[in-house]
């Protein structure tokens, strides 16, 4: 009985220790980052979202164009590295790591994939 109860009273401390971290990081996220980061974050949810719809739809519906799921979701996963790599340049706590770099050569390389990166889906498609 008593290991029950030092079991159950710990398993309410860790959830209270981590609603408290979830808390402390989306309280400190919304005040210390920047609203471009924001933008790029929520781009990069999209893409994460697009990827897990047409994997699920995949999985419901089947993979006839099996060549069409290929290229819809390796250009999810290559949006959201590509943005991945646009927030590591654009954020101002990396300065030191891009100190050649500015965010403007940063967004122009994203753009510059992400069309190289559509003619390869769209020729894949066939």
């Amino acid at each position: 009985m008593a290991r029950e109860a030092t079991s159950s009273s710990s398993n309410e401390a860790y959830a209270t220790s981590v609603s408290g971290i979830v808390s402390s990081l989306a309280r400190d996220y919304a005040a210390h980052t920047p609203q471009r980061l924001k933008v790029i974050d929520a781009y990069m949810a999209f893409c994460v979202a697009v990827g897990v719809l047409q994997f699920i739809y995949c999985g419901l519906a089947g993979t006839f164009p099996y060549n069409a799921f290929l290229a819809g979701f390796g250009s999810a996963v290559a949006c959201f590295v590509f943005a991945a790599n646009l927030r590591m340049k654009t954020n101002p706590k990396n300065k030191a790591q891009f100190p050649t770099g500015s965010p403007e050569s940063a967004f122009t390389e994203f753009v510059f994939c992400h069309i190289a990166l559509h003619f390869v889906v769209a020729n894949f498609l066939g």
